[in-house]
């Protein structure tokens, strides 16, 4: 899902960029904010835990791989403004150090991977908790549906700016995207589950962490 440099024009990583600097500003601000003692270490150990997860990759339909995303898990422990400055700073770093996606075309995988990912996901999830009266199983039902579709609602962008740029046709493009991340989704829907029933039975106190 990190879109390498030359697959998307200089209007829509520019345009991508400049939404996503104004996006990291306001998360920068309401997290300095509203951030607590608590917060800061959990802010650390989370954003190495994703980075590390996303360096797995599993298998998919068609030989293909996904591997770990992990911006609904980040926003439904710290809330969604802390979840785009984790997703952010490792989506930077694999970018600078690894090469995972284009330099120009940072602003738009930040964008699609820890902006977009995150709100979607974060949303889904508090709606579902709140629909479903909030006890521990909604919780573990809003988390595993919020993060099929933050992965999808991620692809989707991602294939829409490309096809914007021209790179590919947008009937190519949304199809082969959003159809292979419908099967990464499921993977991240089990992980994200998998990781909050374990921080349920051990330390339930971390999800009161949350930063509005």
């Amino acid at each position: 899902m990190h879109i390498p440099d030359g697959f998307i024009d200089v209007p829509v990583a520019v345009t991508t960029f400049v939404v996503t600097v104004g996006a990291i500003a306001c998360a920068v601000k309401t997290t300095n904010h509203n951030l607590g003692e608590k917060q800061v270490p959990m802010m650390g150990v989370l954003a190495a835990f994703i980075f590390a997860a996303q360096m797995l990759n599993f298998p998919v339909v068609g030989g293909t791989s996904g591997h770990f995303l992990g911006a609904a898990l980040a926003a439904i422990l710290l809330g969604p403004w802390t979840a785009v400055l984790i997703m952010s700073s490792v989506l930077v770093v694999q970018c600078l150090v690894f090469q995972d996606g284009g330099l120009l075309a940072l602003g738009a995988n930040i964008l699609n991977m820890g902006i977009i990912s995150v709100f979607v996901s974060y949303y889904i999830y508090k709606g579902i908790y709140t629909l479903l009266k909030g006890n521990k199983a909604a919780r573990l039902i809003g988390a595993g549906i919020g993060a099929w579709f933050s992965v999808v609602a991620s692809a989707t962008a991602c294939a829409i700016e490309i096809a914007i740029s021209g790179t590919s046709p947008w009937e190519i493009a949304i199809p082969a995207m959003t159809g292979i991340h419908i099967f990464v989704g499921i993977g991240e829907s089990l992980i994200t589950v998998a990781v909050l029933s374990l921080v349920l039975v051990t330390r339930p106190d971390l999800l009161e962490l949350q930063v509005a």
